[in-house]
């Protein structure tokens, strides 16, 4: 079994290269057209395993090419694939504009993702063999909770991104650990309008809350406290799909190797720094040695 259980998505990100988004009803050419697998989930895993993570992955994908291609894709990266079942439904995509300048906007189908609504016992055993699970809300929100359950019962440490961004039930981050939201998400789910007050009043309900500010670095924050606030490592953007998975998965394969939050949060920053600088999702995202290169 492995040390760092994913409950994640598994999507075929389907992108496009361009220099702006489309007025209404507007035809425009875009650049280039690449299919790169992805998913906040499988992305989350990757980063994980690039970073020396030992990596599951729980999914759900489609009986299609794109399912046999994510599959491929994670067992490149020596994750265990044996929790990925496959469904009736198609494969989930993401429909992926990225813009001059690196900013990206997504408009997810789940397909697949959505189908599976409680744990089976093999996903279960998993979970209870594991040190850290880790999900996003591009699965079943019953399905997470019920993993949540299970793992918080045990002492697993419980890893929660909140995206995309929906009303939580206040029950959910109290069985989370380490919340990881960025300040849009933070924000929606504190509503509240400052970053700051946003990380203190979720980190009154979760363990502990880091939030990523893109370039602005990160804000760390515990029983309503700002403990520290980590800086970004300043890099030219090319496209920043996938910067915040690349972070989580290196935060969370730092820790599970038992590095102390500031180093691993050092090492997350490095890592999201250099997916940035390159284009795709799991494709972007950095080996550990280019990771242990720039930390020194």
């Amino acid at each position: 079994m492995s040390d760092i259980v994913v409950l994640g998505s598994a999507n075929m990100d389907l992108v496009v290269r361009q220099p702006r988004l489309p007025e209404p009803g507007e035809t425009m050419f875009g650049a280039s057209f690449m299919t790169v697998p992805g998913g906040k989930g499988l992305n989350q895993a990757v980063a994980a395993a690039r970073a020396g993570g030992d990596v599951a992955f729980l999914g759900a994908v489609g009986n299609d090419a794109f399912g046999d291609a994510l599959r491929d894709c994670l067992r490149e990266d020596d994750i265990d694939v044996h929790g990925v079942i496959e469904v009736d439904e198609p494969t989930g995509t993401a429909h992926i504009s990225v813009l001059d300048g690196g900013e990206n906007a997504i408009v997810v189908v789940p397909g697949a993702n959505a189908v599976i609504t409680e744990l089976d016992d093999d996903a279960q055993r998993r979970i209870e063999d594991s040190r850290y699970l880790v999900a996003q809300f591009e699965r079943p929100i019953e399905l997470i909770t019920e993993a949540f359950v299970v793992a918080h019962g045990l002492g697993i440490q419980t890893v929660l991104t909140p995206a995309p961004v929906m009303p939580v039930d206040p029950g959910l981050l109290q069985l989370t650990d380490i919340l990881i939201p960025n300040a849009g998400e933070a924000r929606a789910l504190a509503g509240v309008d400052d970053d700051a007050e946003a990380a203190k009043a979720l980190s009154r309900q979760a363990g502990l809350v880091v939030m990523t500010r893109g370039s602005k670095g990160a804000l760390v924050a515990r029983d309503g406290v700002i403990e520290s606030e980590v800086a970004p490592r300043r890099v030219q953007p090319v496209d920043t799909t996938a910067a915040g998975d690349t972070f989580a998965g290196v935060l969370v394969a730092m820790l599970a190797e038992g590095a102390a939050l500031g180093r691993a949060l050092q090492a997350a920053t490095v890592a999201a720094s250099i997916a940035v600088t390159r284009a795709g999702a799991s494709t972007s995202m950095p080996t550990r040695a280019e990771i242990d290169a720039l930390l020194g």
